[in-house]
Parts: C-alpha cells; sequence; structure tokens
C-alpha cells in the first residue's frame, strides 16, 4: 500500500495526495481504535477472576514468547490473511475513500497481512487490560504507528524519489523488527511478573 499512496501515484489518479494520506492515517487510527475497544470489551466480559488468574497471566506470557520466537525466525511463518483490500479501489473509488478503507484495514490489523506477531500481541494485550481506555490507547497507538510510514512518501514525485523512498524504508527494517522484538519480550517478562506475583 505504501507504494500505491505517493504524491506520484495520487496525481496519476486525479487525486490529491494529502487528503488521501489524512484519511488513510485517520483509518488506521480508527481501525486500531476499534480493535482495542472489542479487545478490551471482551476481556471486561470474562470473570476478573480468570482474566487475572497465575494461569491465564502465564498462558498470555507464553503466547507473546510464541510470537517472539515468530519474530526471530523472521514472521513470515505466522497465521495470517493472504490478501488485503481490492487494489482495483485505487481506480473505482475517490483517493479518501480507499485511504480511509486501507488505513481501516491496517489499522485493525487482523483483517489483512499480518507480518508482525505484535499484532496479535495488541489484541491479546488489550483483552487483559480489559479496561476501555487502556484498550483504545493500545490500539490507537498501533494503528498510528502502522500509518505512519506512509509519511514518508510526502517528497515522492517521480520514480527516482519513489526508490528513495522504498530505500529508506527498507532502511528501517531492521530496526523497527528489533523493537518490535524488544516489545513482545518486555510486554512477556512483565506478564510473567504479575503471574508469578498474583
Amino acid at each position: 500500500m505504501l507504494s500505491s499512496i505517493s504524491p506520484l501515484g495520487e496525481r496519476a489518479r486525479n487525486s490529491r495526495w494529502w487528503l488521501t494520506t489524512t484519511a488513510y492515517l485517520l483509518g488506521s487510527l480508527g481501525g486500531g481504535l476499534t480493535l482495542g475497544a472489542l479487545a478490551s470489551l471482551a476481556g471486561s466480559a470474562l470473570p476478573s477472576t480468570v482474566r487475572t488468574s497465575r494461569w491465564a497471566l502465564a498462558v498470555v506470557a507464553v503466547l507473546l514468547l510464541v510470537g517472539l520466537a515468530f519474530e526471530l525466525r523472521g514472521s513470515r511463518s505466522l497465521p495470517s490473511w493472504r490478501r488485503q483490500v481490492d487494489e482495483q479501489w485505487l481506480t473505482r473509488y475517490r483517493g479518501w475513500v480507499y485511504g480511509l478503507g486501507f488505513g481501516t484495514q491496517l489499522g485493525f490489523g487482523l483483517v489483512t497481512i499480518i507480518t508482525s506477531a505484535t499484532t496479535y500481541a495488541v489484541a491479546l494485550l488489550a483483552l487483559l487490560t480489559s479496561h476501555l481506555a487502556a484498550g483504545l490507547a493500545i490500539g490507537g497507538t498501533f494503528g498510528v504507528v502502522r500509518a505512519l510510514p506512509s509519511l514518508l512518501m510526502a517528497g515522492v514525485h517521480d520514480r527516482h524519489q519513489l526508490h528513495g523512498a522504498f530505500s529508506r524504508v527498507e532502511g528501517w527494517a531492521r530496526p523497527v523488527a528489533i523493537l518490535a522484538r524488544v516489545a513482545l519480550g518486555v510486554a512477556a517478562v512483565t506478564v510473567f511478573a504479575a503471574a508469578v506475583g498474583s
């Protein structure tokens, strides 16, 4: 999607990049908020004695460690959907419509190609909190962070600049992968510590 929504591509489709990207960012934020809200509401439906029990926390900690193991292997074998929003949207609808659609799908995370175990971790942690405000904070942060790379396309007006933007994104791939691993590890240790302390 990153390559599809650029000033170069939007100009070719007679759309305004800033409007499509704003819709994309808002959609991703909305998708993340929805994911966090649904997961936290699902968590609140569980009795607190179950949700905060030692065994439940231990299971979540183990699941986070399994996610970390997938990340260490490159996360290519994660359970995932193999499709995204139909790319024909790019030619059928206005920029803000497909920007919002793609963004919402990206922010919700579980209904698109899952490239990182952190997607599952977000849902698990929001479920574990069982507080709507905490779920919204977790999901909203997830949604915004997932869409931020789209801002790297701001100055892309020709193919050379597009390749340069891809190079910048590729340059961030390793540090982001390390950050995802650290986040999963810290989350697993934190949940495990809560399990031991309960």
